[in-house]
């Protein structure tokens, strides 16, 4: 499985497991989620990093888009506030990332595809 599709796996695992974790506040059956979201989220980007993604790279994004993807169902799910103030600052973690990941493009060499 490709490295684009692992990322995405890792974070919606994480994901999952910091959603559950507010869950299980109230209903404590939801801590099997919390252990399976986070075992999964860190196997899967341990095998992101295994595909070769930099270190820097693949914990950026991963955090990054981690934190704004909780935040916004923390609002949705939850009915958790989300202010003007807090809405700049998810935008300004997506824009960190891409910028993270044009940075780690632009310092591979060009590969030339294999026969």
């Amino acid at each position: 499985m490709g490295k684009l599709l692992l990322l995405p796996g890792a974070i919606l695992a994480e994901v999952s497991g910091s959603l559950a974790l507010k869950a299980a506040l109230d209903q404590p059956a939801w801590y099997a989620l919390v252990v399976a979201g986070y075992l999964s989220a860190f196997v899967l980007l341990g095998a992101v990093l295994r595909s070769g993604m930099a270190l820097g790279v693949a914990y950026g994004v991963w955090g990054a888009c981690g934190v704004a993807l909780t935040a916004v169902l923390g609002a949705v799910l939850f009915d958790e506030p989300v202010t003007l103030l807090m809405s700049f600052g998810i935008a300004i973690v997506i824009a960190g990332v891409l910028l993270v990941e044009l940075g780690s493009q632009a310092t591979q060499p060009d590969r030339k595809p294999e026969p």
